[in-house]
């Protein structure tokens, strides 16, 4: 039996994996060169692919897990993901600061947290593919989400201003 060549169609497969590094590192170099790195070695151990396992995405992601792990490993520890955007217009300050906060919030997250957020919306992952990456059942995937993003939510509605220094309330002016 002749296996599937999880390569043939590679431009849909490095835009989602791209997405899913970018999520993880930030934009960017970083990214550029981590999904290279993917690339490089899924083009090294292509025989170890198996179809009748999963998809050619899933097994990418497996590997971009593990470069992604090796490229926080190599920061130092207090680097934290930069964004960069061009702003188009005067009323983005808002925005920029709404960014900023939810990926603070992000980085509160555990690991696994991080990783089902990053699979989800930064690699555009269904929970059943999810699940094939994770070697996890769909439903699990869903539950671990959900207590993942109220999680999240919970942090971003109800902070405190010693761990919300961009949301903390201005000091009351004192009469001179």
């Amino acid at each position: 039996m002749r296996r599937k060549d999880p390569l043939a169609n590679p431009s849909a497969l490095i835009r989602r994996v791209y997405s899913y590094v970018a999520y993880r590192l930030g934009d960017g170099p970083e990214a550029e060169d981590v999904t290279s790195e993917v690339f490089e070695r899924a083009l090294r151990y292509r025989s170890s692919f198996d179809d009748s396992r999963s998809g050619p995405l899933p097994w990418l992601l497996g590997i971009a897990r593990r470069c992604v792990d090796d490229a926080l490993s190599r920061r130092p520890p207090t680097a934290r993901v930069e964004t960069t955007e061009q702003a188009s217009s005067e009323d983005l300050e808002g925005d920029a600061v709404r960014r900023l906060t939810v990926v603070e919030a992000i980085e509160r997250l555990d690991d696994r947290g991080q990783e089902l957020i990053a699979m989800r919306y930064g690699a555009d992952l269904s929970a059943r593919q999810i699940g094939e990456v994770l070697g996890m059942k769909t439903n699990a995937v869903e539950v671990a989400l959900h207590r993942t993003l109220a999680r999240l939510r919970a942090d971003l509605e109800g902070p405190s201003p010693e761990t919300h220094p961009l949301r903390a309330e201005p000091s009351p002016r004192v009469a001179p």
